[in-house]
């Protein structure tokens, strides 16, 4: 069994994965658009040039997204991507990455159960908690 996250945008999600590229390293595996799919006839013509799917990976995690057809999409609540970085410095560069643009919740400092623990949304709404545990 897999369990992979799969992350809905708002018009964004190109925007989004070239941004994740940029701040976690991320790799593009796929990408597809609304145009020339089947899809395409029940989409609004503003889909036309929207991603219908895409698989990238952020370290060994394939993660899926898509942009939402705007009269269906709501902003993510309830859930966070967890992002675990093997040093604290690292876990700092990745949450300044993510928080360019974003709005820290928590600020990345160490805490009573991590070497560094942070909460942000990124800029395209996408909650993250960026954690260095600490040493067993």
């Amino acid at each position: 069994m897999k369990l992979n996250p799969y992350l809905l945008f708002d018009g964004d999600c190109e925007a989004a994965i070239k941004f994740y590229e940029q701040a976690l390293g991320a790799k593009t595996l796929s990408m597809m658009r609304v145009d020339g799919t089947p899809a395409c006839a029940q989409m609004p013509a503003e889909m036309k040039d929207k991603v219908l799917h895409a698989r990238f990976t952020i370290g060994d995690i394939v993660v899926m997204a898509s942009d939402c057809p705007p009269d269906r999409y709501v902003k993510p609540q309830g859930q966070a991507l967890s992002l675990g970085a093997d040093q604290p410095a690292e876990a700092e560069r990745l949450f300044h990455s993510l928080a360019e643009g974003g709005t820290v919740t928590m600020p990345i400092d160490k805490t009573f159960f991590a070497e560094r623990f942070g909460m942000v949304t990124d800029k395209f709404g996408v909650p993250w908690m960026v954690s260095c545990e600490k040493p067993a």
